[in-house]
């Protein structure tokens, strides 16, 4: 057993291994640029690449919408689908079934 901790500890009799081992181990771990902090950074990256590339999607679908509305024709298209707006000449009918019309008690 003592012939292995010699065998063992002989390379950390040597100071300069034992520093470059110290070195090494605070880099690592506890330095401001440590593997972790450097792991936590990248993270972050790849994080931001990712809500960069979403916004980006975001920007492409905006500028289809605004060539869409940039025409006459396409003004008149999203007035009529999303805000129900008419011509002063057109009538409207809405045509409800009976499934879709809630029910009303008859105690009247």
């Amino acid at each position: 057993m003592a012939k292995f901790n010699k065998k063992f500890l002989k390379p950390f009799k040597n100071i300069y291994i034992l520093v470059l081992v110290v070195f090494v181990v605070w880099m690592l771990f506890f330095d401001a640029h440590s593997l972790l902090f450097h792991h936590e950074l990248n993270s972050d990256i790849n994080e931001l690449e990712y809500q960069k590339q979403h916004y980006k999607n975001e920007m492409i679908k905006d500028n289809k919408a605004i060539k869409e509305l940039s025409t006459e024709e396409g003004v008149e298209r999203t007035a009529r689908e999303n805000y129900y707006m008419k011509k002063p000449e057109e009538d409207i009918f809405i045509i409800e079934y009976e499934d879709s019309i809630a029910k009303q008690d008859n105690d009247e």
